[in-house]
């Protein structure tokens, strides 16, 4: 037979769509989820959304191990009266907790709270350093999820699903909105305290969307990112000449089969070569003044919270879309002084929200705040009653709690010195305004100017978002 005969047999309608000149294949892709992502054209270009946001960036500070809500943010003074009865049959029957079991002892907080600020919003003095900045916060008292362990707990909260494979919230906002910066990645990652977060890298990970839109774990100490830099005897001006012939390459392959894989590729080989000069310098926290590493109580060269955020800043004034960052330490179950919700939360709670309240006086003064939306918070919340495995020692802890939570929220069209919603005398239930992790993941995209039922993508046959079929938008705290 002759060949262009039997290679026309074994054409299936696959290879037709694959090959066809009017590309197929990549027209249906660029057409999928409202056209966010052009496979055709850099994919992390800037785009707008549905409609004009209030919040033009995102960065979010993760305290992973989810913060003793009940000690910092939401005051029970029923609940401190009752310190050392036996909870409730009503709060236990039915319900699942990780470390505790029998009938545990009701524990009101140690920490003494106020009303802050003109709003007077109640805080604990665990977390002094934000008491400065109360009247630019908004804090949720009525947050719940649905799991009670930290790992599915955190990839419920940043990809709408308790389980790994889901686009998370950096990489859908990167999605609907691209990027403003061409040197450095529209998504990036800081992590405090040498752990990654329970949920690994799933939290920032971009799922079924093209992987252009994952989060880019950079280092505030060392490599910025490992495998950046041109290996001994590769000069800048042989590096280019390389990336010039693999994107020659790239580029047929991509006219030929369109697969946004390809253009992703491309992207990223581009995109690591201008980071090479960009990363470093926008790394190099000792290039700020004396006064504001003091502020932040920053150390050039040190991985620390304080040092990260003072690094979200300046990435988000080069343009950097979504920064998150995960600072390990805050799984208060009482099992060592360090987990102790009096002194060893003081300490903790102290030297981050320092960092915290800077960047939120940096933002704002630099005017930045009123477009980036800042979100502070954990996992879930704690128990109101002592964990149970430690219930007989000296040192006071808390369990898990999914029913219950805090959350603090600044900037980007959220409103000022308001707290919303309320939970019960004992911190047990949500009494008032509750507000499930996806209806704030719909808030979130809300600020950013997307209506989440609107931004989706097609994976294997149906039509994904981040709040699945859940979630509305708390228009409560909007300003």
């Amino acid at each position: 037979m002759h060949p262009t005969l039997a290679r026309l047999q074994a054409t299936t309608r696959r290879h037709f769509l694959r090959a066809s000149s009017l590309g197929l294949g990549a027209l249906a892709l660029s057409d999928l989820g409202g056209a966010r992502a052009d496979a055709t054209a850099d994919p992390l270009a800037p785009r707008k959304p549905h409609f004009p946001g209030t919040a033009k960036r995102v960065i979010y500070l993760h305290m992973s191990g989810a913060p003793p809500h009940l000690d910092l943010l939401d005051y029970k003074p029923e609940l401190v009266k009752r310190t050392g009865e036996n909870c409730p049959d009503e709060f236990l029957k039915g319900k699942r907790f990780a470390f505790t079991s029998g009938v545990p002892k009701l524990m009101g907080t140690p920490q003494p709270f106020k009303p802050r600020g003109k709003a007077g919003v109640w805080m604990s003095d665990a977390i002094r350093p934000l008491h400065e900045v109360a009247d630019d916060l908004t804090v949720i008292r009525s947050m719940k999820t649905d799991e009670f362990n930290h790992a599915p707990a955190e990839l419920l909260l940043y990809t709408g699903f308790a389980r790994q494979g889901r686009p998370s919230l950096g990489a859908w906002t990167c999605y609907g909105l691209g990027s403003e910066s061409r040197n450095l990645p529209g998504f990036v990652v800081l992590i405090s305290s040498g752990v990654q977060p329970s949920g690994g890298q799933g939290c920032w990970g971009s799922g079924f969307l093209p992987s252009v839109f994952q989060g880019v774990q950079c280092r505030s100490k060392g490599e910025p990112v490992l495998y950046l830099s041109d290996p001994p005897g590769l000069d800048r001006d042989t590096r280019r000449l390389g990336l010039d012939a693999l994107k020659d390459l790239n580029e047929l392959q991509e006219a030929e089969l369109g697969h946004p894989e390809t253009r992703t590729r491309i992207a990223q080989y581009e995109l690591a070569f201008r980071m090479q000069l960009a990363a470093a310098e926008v790394m190099d926290i000792s290039r700020e003044p004396t006064k504001v590493l003091d502020a932040y109580g920053a150390k050039p060269g040190a991985g620390s919270f304080a040092n990260n955020c003072l690094l979200a800043r300046r990435l988000v004034e080069q343009g950097v879309r979504y920064v998150q960052l995960f600072d390990w330490g805050w799984d208060f179950h009482g099992t060592n002084p360090n987990e102790d919700i009096r002194d060893g939360l003081t300490r903790k709670g102290t030297v981050t929200t320092q960092a915290v309240a800077a960047l939120l006086k940096d933002l704002k003064g630099r005017g930045l705040l009123q477009d980036t939306l800042v979100v502070w918070g954990g996992e879930f919340g704690r128990t109101p009653f002592r964990e149970g495995r430690t219930a007989g020692g000296q040192v006071l802890g808390r369990d898990h709690y999914p029913d219950c939570f805090s959350l603090v929220l600044a900037g980007g069209g959220i409103k000022a010195g308001h707290t919303h919603g309320e939970s019960d005398d004992l911190g047990f239930k949500v009494a008032k305004d509750l507000v499930h992790v996806h209806d704030l993941q719909a808030t979130v995209q809300h600020c950013l100017g997307f209506d989440h039922t609107r931004l989706t993508h097609r994976f294997q046959g149906r039509d994904y978002r981040l709040t699945d079929v859940h979630g509305k938008v708390v228009k409560d705290i909007l300003a």
